[in-house]
């Protein structure tokens, strides 16, 4: 099946962000959801936030903890008083996804790909915008050429996945014939120890499937040697401790990982010299803060306060360091119709492995 139509997702870059438009000024400080009978805010006992594990999630925990605080007194602006913000990041990507469906979760930061896999039970409010990369070319050979990448004052609505091949024996192999200008073949790729995320990751699964399919005809199902791992550091280690020889990431996570290569996977040189891309993926559309459909708490006005209280949050100092865990940078509105190509990608997966 041919998928050349993903070449036509027609991703736009957002230059400028909407959010002071959205979240500053009296209109952002208007409290949204008072109690128009007593004048007084909604009381909410908890408001329960999930995380997918898309890095360590000690470190997403950790990180996050402040958002807490940070998000009562925003909402209280916007006219709810929350009692409590229970912060947790899900066991895999499906669990926070399942967790939206039921209820149990009120806010999900869920990928685009997971996101619509559950959006009988999840409704997204926000998509984040990200700093633009140096590379991002579809070329596997120019990421080689211009390491290491580094973020650009431009800020997308989009980022991509890349197939990275290590230090071992085979990933040298499939990075000399890249950066030589040969072509890999499916012999190539189907000879290597892949380490791959779950299938609702969008840059660690589906994403990489639709490369393989629109290349090779082919799918991460069809690889002789694959296995999951439960987060991309794991990844990242089994390639630094050469037990995959190719792994899929998000394009950035070499600079997220670029410390701990060397500090705690226990290798001499640097990510970036031990590392080469042999694949790039079409743009995916960034990551969601989405909303449970079936939680008590939720109504318009509550929706209506979140995507206010994010988009302030996002602005500040102390908002941007808790976002940066994601390699967020700020928030605008989103629509369901902004993920129909991810619907697309979704179809095609599905029509594989039947």
């Amino acid at each position: 099946m041919s998928t050349k139509w993903l070449k036509g997702l027609g991703i736009t870059f957002a230059t400028t962000l909407v959010l002071a438009a959205c979240g500053n000024g009296d209109e952002g400080s208007e409290s949204t959801g008072t109690d128009e009978a007593t004048g007084e805010n909604v009381q909410v006992d908890e408001l329960s936030v999930q995380f997918v594990p898309s890095r360590d999630p000690e470190e997403i925990t950790t990180a996050t903890e402040p958002l807490k605080d940070m998000l009562i007194e925003e909402m209280a602006n916007q006219g709810f008083d929350i009692g409590n913000v229970d912060i947790t990041v899900g066991t895999d990507y499906a669990a926070v996804g399942e967790a939206m469906a039921s209820g149990s979760a009120d806010v999900g930061f869920l990928p685009g790909g997971t996101y619509v896999l559950y959006d009988d039970g999840a409704e997204v409010i926000l998509t984040a915008t990200r700093a633009g990369l140096s590379n991002d070319s579809d070329d596997a050979a120019d990421w080689n050429e211009n390491k290491p990448t580094e973020p650009t004052e431009e800020q997308v609505t989009y980022y991509r996945s890349i197939l990275v091949a290590g230090p071992t024996e085979k990933g040298q192999e499939l990075a000399d014939k890249v950066n030589n200008g040969e072509e890999l073949t499916w012999e190539d790729l189907n000879s290597a120890n892949w380490s791959v995320m779950g299938t609702t990751s969008s840059a660690g699964y589906i994403y990489p499937t639709i490369w393989l399919q629109e290349n090779f005809d082919k799918s991460l199902t069809d690889l002789a040697q694959v296995s999951q791992a439960d987060s991309y550091g794991t990844s990242v280690a089994r390639l630094a401790q050469e037990q995959a020889d190719v792994i899929v990431m998000y394009a950035d996570a070499r600079r997220d990982y670029e410390e701990q290569w060397t500090s705690e996977f226990g290798r001499e040189a640097s990510i970036w010299d031990e590392t080469n891309v042999i694949g790039v993926t079409p743009g995916i559309y960034n990551d969601t803060i989405s909303v449970s459909k079936n939680s008590d708490n939720m109504s318009e006005d509550m929706k209506t306060a979140l995507q206010e209280a994010f988009m302030n949050i996002a602005e500040t100092e102390e908002g941007q360091e808790v976002i940066a865990i994601y390699s967020h940078e700020g928030y605008e509105p989103a629509t369901s119709e902004d993920y129909d190509t991810e619907r697309e990608a979704q179809e095609l997966l599905k029509t594989l492995s039947e």
